[in-house]
């Protein structure tokens, strides 16, 4: 049985034998890119690499990255969707292509030493072709060179085996994906492959070759530098290996559902509705709290990424009501997350009390809101025996527009609804809520798609000269402030930037002053902007400040803000100077930015104030 540690070890080892820098995971919170919430895969932290820049660790690089999706969130409770998830990957950054990619990726999961899957259980994916690009026949040739006999290697159309672009133009190409044989009898029958029996078969790796560039006029024509981008999926790949019939069997989930079923006497496999609530619980709170032990973490708001953590929590506490689990649970639950990551991730054990902290705040306060929800839904009965008594006729149904204020205006989930109308012989007319609840979601997207426009990694003029104003208020704040100040997000568009930071306080009208004006003095100073290439101990000796690798002699990114030779003996207290860890892009000298303008200064969660400035 291998485990999921395990499958990180070996994954890492064996890509550091093959001259692979092993890179720490990236922030579950994308720096300076506005179109996301979370990282949502492995490619997601070094869109600037795959578009050319230069990685200070070289051209071949590996890591295990942690990964939140929440677009389908209402699929969790089923046998395999997860909302936090990790990945396993490999990377060519002009390095490497097709040959060698496949080679090692067959290598890794045929090898005694690894994987030591029977090439019999494996099939493979290749690009068909069309008339925008030629058939895969290096990917198709490589494959059977390696001994996967043809009848399994399935030629397939753009929508199974082609990545990209991200937006209207960028980069693309033909990938090839891995398949796991997990139907019922033990060997796959003569002439099965994922293209004609994809029941039976499970993709388990993808390999993706940045190949073209797709151009305005719909053409493609070959990429200066092409990639490779390779995504494994640690519980998915865990639970294949180990023929467990879920996901919340492998050993980064199986502790949660454990302590559910102590907590709550109740068993995992007992009823349909009973293992539903307990994936539930388990995939929600190990993703608030992983999000919330992030060193970028948020706590639970009504926007953003703190929307999404406590929609998690919330789900979490009212699947758990349906356990039987009346009093506060979450923090236990977390304990157990932590306990499971903790010497994976070094930053979870770091923010351990602030996630415990916020999870124990969010619980109480939802059951209060759960406690007014039920008050109202009364009020709602009382409303309907009024009536009954006035005109003799009964109401049995609870309108789509009352369903929805008690969603919307309390926060009471529909389920909860359902469940309460039920039990006093109600309906609801579920048609109505549903048709209040898309149109609510429509406005939110709107609002959405306006906010988050801008593309993948946005680096255009505006956005570079932002990102280098987050530094300069980063150092300010610290001078003016403290050195407690650290940031814990932002988000930045062509108009505006957002800048979170750790301070108890609101900041008085005179320390906004203070921090525009020395950011100002910065930008009038003209300083130059330079980075310079480190490792990690390096980096700490020279007082950089910013997110800090965990692994030892890791080598990062150190932009400066003035003279780099100064800084070097200048202590941290020069509020018109900075230095910090950062993956670019920057403008080259301060003098370029404009006038910077704080127009807001307010709480964004527990502990931590947000600034929202423009440059004019």
């Amino acid at each position: 049985m291998l485990n999921a540690q395990e499958l990180r070890k070996k994954y890492l080892e064996f890509f550091a034998s093959k001259g692979h820098a092993v890179i720490s995971s990236a922030s579950l919170i994308p720096e300076n890119d506005p179109t996301v919430l979370f990282t949502t895969a492995g490619m997601h932290p070094l869109v600037p690499y795959l578009l050319g820049a230069k990685h200070p660790s070289g051209t071949k690089l590996t890591d295990v990255q942690k990964c939140v999706r929440t677009g389908d969130i209402d699929e969790v409770g089923d046998r395999s969707h997860l909302t936090f998830f990790e990945m396993l990957g490999n990377w060519s950054l002009g390095d490497y292509f097709k040959l060698e990619a496949i080679e090692w990726s067959f290598e890794f999961l045929t090898s005694k030493d690894y994987l030591g899957i029977d090439i019999n259980k494996l099939a493979v994916s290749v690009f068909a072709g069309d008339d925008d690009a030629p058939f895969d026949s290096e990917s198709f040739e490589k494959w059977k060179s390696l001994g996967i006999r043809e009848e399994r290697i399935a030629k397939l159309p753009k929508k199974n085996n082609w990545w990209g672009p991200a937006g209207v133009t960028g980069p693309c190409g033909p990938d090839t994906e891995m398949f796991f044989w997990v139907g019922k009898d033990e060997f796959p029958s003569a002439g099965s492959n994922p293209g004609n029996d994809d029941d039976n078969w499970l993709e388990i790796w993808n390999d993706v070759f940045m190949q073209y560039f797709k151009q305005e006029d719909g053409t493609f024509k070959p990429l200066e530098q092409q990639n490779v981008d390779t995504g494994m999926g640690l519980e998915r790949t865990t639970a294949v290996l180990n023929k467990f019939s879920d996901a919340f069997e492998v050993d980064t989930l199986k502790p949660i559902i454990n302590k559910i079923e102590e907590l709550s006497g109740k068993k995992y496999k007992e009823s349909e509705s009973i293992t539903k609530s307990m994936r539930v619980v388990a995939d929600h709170i190990r993703t608030s709290t992983m999000i919330m032990t992030d060193d970028r973490g948020v706590a639970p708001s009504n926007v953003d990424q703190g929307y999404i953590v406590r929609r998690l929590i919330r789900r979490a506490v009212r699947h758990g009501r349906n356990l039987g689990l009346e009093n506060n649970f979450c923090v236990e639950l977390s304990k157990v997350v932590i306990d499971i990551f903790k010497d994976v991730y070094k930053e979870v054990n770091r923010n351990a009390e602030f996630a415990l902290s916020e999870m124990e705040k969010e619980e109480t306060k939802f059951r209060v809101t759960l406690e007014q929800g039920i008050k109202e839904f009364e009020k709602l009965l009382k409303g309907f025996q009024m009536a009954l008594e006035k005109t003799g006729r009964a109401i049995t149904e609870i309108s789509g527009k009352q369903a929805f204020k008690l969603y919307d205006t309390f926060g009471f989930p529909i389920e909860m609804t359902e469940e309460l109308a039920s039990e006093n012989n109600l309906t609801i007319d579920k048609a109505g809520f549903d048709e209040a609840y898309i149109a609510h979601q429509e406005l939110s997207r709107q609002g959405a798609e306006q906010k988050f426009k801008g593309g993948l990694a946005d680096h255009g003029e505006m956005s570079v000269k932002y990102h280098t104003a987050t530094h300069l208020l980063h150092a300010v704040l610290k001078k003016v402030l403290g050195e407690h100040v650290e940031q814990k997000g932002s988000n930045i568009t062509a108009e505006r930037m957002r800048f979170d930071f750790s301070h108890p306080d609101k900041m008085t009208p005179e320390q906004i002053k203070e921090a525009e004006d020395l950011v100002n003095s910065a930008i009038q100073a003209d300083y130059p902007v330079s980075f310079s290439e480190m490792t990690v101990e390096e980096a700490r000796a020279k007082n950089a400040i910013g997110l800090f690798g965990d692994k030892y002699g890791e080598m990062v990114k150190v932009y400066t803000v003035g003279d780099p030779n100064e800084m070097a003996n200048a202590k941290q207290d020069s509020p018109t100077f900075s230095r910090e860890i950062c993956g670019g892009p920057h403008v080259e000298h301060t003098g370029v930015m404009g006038h910077f303008k704080i127009v807001k200064e307010e709480s964004s969660s527990a502990g931590i104030r947000r600034i929202k400035a423009i440059l004019e």
